[in-house]
């Protein structure tokens, strides 16, 4: 069994999902009272989307490997990024990392190969919408991977950073969001929604949604578990 390390922080409100689900996550497949060792380095949300807003790469690759060689100094055997924002750099990151990290993108992009969809829509901050490292490993498969347009996304942008990542979930923000997706079904013609922010669950918990979700948290935390598990 392996220990994993998390760099949290960014932000808060995953991080909180992504350390349960994992700990009892383990614990169920073990079948046994175990919780399995797990080191989060908590770091800040604002600095990733600072960062990653103003393209500075290199800072971004500096700030999010000093996190990862504390979780190897920690013990951590393998890491991975409570974010997708932050896998802009991931390539990178990799390759300069003391451990092998696993990547939320590749996980959800597997996940997308084996449900066999062939366009799906991708909500996220500006970053992650617009740019095209989360869009290029599904185009590599043959997954069309779309955006709402440029008023929509800046308008998620504002809430996941003003709302979200704080833990305030609105109503009319929800409304409005579903809104985009029901668009983009009717007129892009969408067969899934990748939530490519880990706040964004919050918005869509309890809510009827024309198309299947993504939930990269979710499909990362289970890919973290069979990576603990691993011998």
């Amino acid at each position: 069994m392996k220990k994993l390390g998390l760099i949290g922080g960014v932000g808060p409100e995953s991080t909180i999902p992504y350390y349960k689900g994992i700990l009892y996550g383990v614990k169920a497949r073990k079948e046994t009272p175990y919780l399995p060792p797990l080191t989060i380095e908590s770091l800040s949300c604002y600095e990733v989307i600072r960062m990653s807003n103003e393209g500075d790469t290199e800072g971004l690759t500096a700030y999010l490997l000093a996190g990862v060689r504390n979780l190897a100094a920690a013990g951590a055997e393998v890491g991975a990024l409570a974010c997708n924002t932050g896998h802009m750099v991931f390539d990178v990151l990799q390759k300069a990392s003391p451990i092998p990290l696993v990547s939320i993108v590749d996980v959800t992009c597997a996940e997308a190969v084996r449900e066999g969809y062939q366009k799906v829509g991708l909500l996220g901050t500006a970053v992650t919408m617009e740019t095209d490292f989360f869009k290029k490993p599904f185009r590599e498969v043959g997954i069309e991977v779309v955006s709402p347009d440029a008023e929509e996304c800046a308008y998620i942008e504002d809430h996941i950073v003003n709302e979200l990542e704080v833990g305030i979930v609105n109503e009319d923000t929800a409304v409005h969001i579903l809104k985009v997706v029901e668009r983009m079904v009717s007129e892009q013609k969408i067969e899934a929604i990748v939530l490519g922010c880990t706040e964004l669950p919050l918005l869509f918990e309890g809510r009827k949604v024309p198309v299947p979700l993504l939930d990269t948290m979710k499909i990362h935390i289970d890919a973290l578990i069979n990576t603990i598990l691993e011998e």
